[in-house]
């Protein structure tokens, strides 16, 4: 029994290193060939059960992205959000949105917020340029892309006004 214990502490730490490693999110898949491949005698159902560990008890971020749950280590324990860029999987941590704002919105449509989370997923400024220049076009057009946004925004009950100043300043770059 001790050798096992010892055994699952060492693949615990072998699976927080590696995601430790990672500089964007990975999947659980993902995670698990690097382990094979630098050399790692682990299944990959014992990878998930860690990932989904850490993700609950907050020592891991998790997203879904394309339909496939991402994971990334937790270099912050208040609650945050993320901006993920759906090319290279860069991310930047965000502050969340107010709670009181969160409680009116869930308020004026009759629900309780119990918790919430928020990912924003996106093109980053690098994988935009270099799609705009491997497509042989500018750059989108910054005011085409805020009018769309605000249009989808205003679907949800949102405007400027109803927005937390610290997710108008993502957007600007402060």
């Amino acid at each position: 029994m001790a050798a096992q214990s010892g055994r699952n502490t060492r693949q615990k730490d072998v699976i927080r290193e590696a995601l430790g490693a990672c500089d964007v999110f990975i999947s659980a898949q993902a995670l698990h060939q690097r382990l094979v491949d630098g050399g790692e005698h682990i299944s990959l159902a014992t990878v998930y059960r860690r990932l989904n560990a850490m993700a609950d008890s907050g020592q891991a971020d998790t997203v879904r992205m394309n339909g496939q749950q991402m994971f990334r280590l937790c270099g912050d324990e208040r609650h945050h959000h993320h901006l993920v860029c759906v090319s290279c999987g860069r991310t930047v941590q965000i502050d969340p949105p107010s709670e009181t704002w969160l409680r009116s919105i869930a308020e004026e449509h009759g629900f309780t917020v119990e918790s919430h989370t928020l990912e924003v997923f996106g093109l980053c400024a690098q994988c935009r340029a270099a799609r705009a220049q491997s497509d042989g076009v500018d750059a989108v057009d910054d005011a085409d892309a805020g009018a769309a946004v605000d249009a989808e925004a205003s679907s949800f009950g949102l405007n400027d006004e109803s927005m937390p100043s610290a997710s108008r300043n993502v957007s600007d770059g402060r």
